[in-house]
């Protein structure tokens, strides 16, 4: 059970950071899961586990993270559509 739950709040770590980037809308669903476990990692790795926790995560840090993350991927993707 513990599964679901660390998918469903990364799911909407990654929706908040697609939110807050502005670039969500064409991000599915699998894609902010995605964006929310990675940004999570990188987020409690650069700055720590503090703040609030849900299903094992920091929420401030894993957004920041996920924020971060999302703004360097859609940067790499945008260069690389532009040179298609």
């Amino acid at each position: 059970m513990h599964w679901i739950w660390v998918l469903i709040v990364g799911g909407i770590i990654g929706l908040i950071a697609g939110a807050i980037t502005r670039r969500g809308g064409s991000m599915g669903w699998i894609a902010n899961i995605i964006a929310g476990l990675l940004g999570s990692v990188l987020g409690e790795g650069i700055l720590g586990s503090w703040g609030p926790q849900l299903a094992g995560m920091a929420l401030v840090p894993s957004i920041i993270g996920s924020v971060v993350l999302v703004l360097v991927v859609s940067l790499i993707l945008g260069t690389v559509k532009d040179k298609a």
